[in-house]
């Protein structure tokens, strides 16, 4: 294993029953990256990210988090992968019924020994760090959504991860708001060295903090491009890889025979 690699994908497929979503998938995610992965609707983005943080066992391949592998591997071992890991989901997956400072508190009751006074602290530290100072005692339905994703944020940073997952991380966000959860990403990882991984079809986000992307192609079922976005823009490998970079802010998922193509690409 390359000591620059975090994350290691062999051939992996992956399937829901019979279906397979994608399959060949081999990749690496290299430390202190922002790696993204991207492509249409229903091309098995969240599916993958499911795989990434051991939500769902590969039908195929191997998925290697610092050489172990995450899906052999036994309940300790899980357990202890999951430790370094962090997690903010595309709705925000905040418990509705806790405090913004009970949500965060919760890994670190989970996983730390740290007594009642020194999770307090921990919590007020991440809750700052992600501009939520003094929101301490509000509920989840009393803050915007986009404070939502930023709550959600201080929870997956609570044990200060190494690798940090995010799901859409816009969706459902105005291009204002978006761009500041963007800038709140750039920040941790410059900050702190942390690789992140993203889900994400939204252009303006990729474009901003990706370092490499991975496109999954819905009608070939594998990946197609890996690459920084400029990179792939310049030189896109496809039609659909060229169509998706290209496409404007308010275009839909639209296929690709839907497309007359304007180009030749390599094959």
């Amino acid at each position: 294993m390359d000591e620059a690699t975090c994350i290691e994908i062999r051939d992996l497929t992956m399937m829901y029953g019979k279906r397979v979503i994608m399959r060949d998938l081999s990749f690496d995610v290299r430390r202190g990256e922002i790696f993204v992965v991207m492509g249409g609707s229903g091309s098995g983005k969240s599916t993958l990210l499911k795989h990434l943080i051991g939500l769902k066992r590969p039908a195929e391949g191997t998925i290697l988090f610092e050489g172990e592998d995450f899906g052999a591997a036994d309940d300790e071992a899980r357990r202890g992968i999951l430790r370094r890991i962090g997690v903010t989901y595309q709705n925000g997956a905040l418990w509705s019924g806790l405090t913004l400072a009970e949500n965060v508190a919760l890994p670190l009751e989970e996983f730390t020994t740290l007594g009642a006074e020194a999770v307090a602290e921990v919590v007020s530290l991440k809750l700052a760090l992600v501009g939520l100072r003094g929101f301490e005692p509000l509920y989840p339905a009393e803050i915007s959504g986009g404070m939502r994703k930023r709550a959600s944020l201080a929870r997956a940073i609570a044990l200060d991860p190494e690798v940090l997952f995010f799901d859409e991380p816009s969706s459902g966000l105005d291009p204002i708001t978006a761009s500041r959860l963007d800038d709140l990403i750039l920040r941790i990882r410059g900050s702190f060295g942390t690789t992140i991984v993203v889900v994400s079809h939204d252009l303006a986000s990729i474009s901003k903090i990706a370092d490499r992307a991975l496109f999954l192609d819905i009608e070939q079922k594998t990946m197609t491009a890996l690459g920084s976005p400029a990179d792939l823009r310049t030189n896109p490998p496809s039609e659909e890889v060229h169509r998706f970079l290209t496409r404007s802010s308010g275009d839909r998922d639209t296929p690709a025979s839907e497309h007359p193509p304007a180009r030749t690409y390599p094959t």
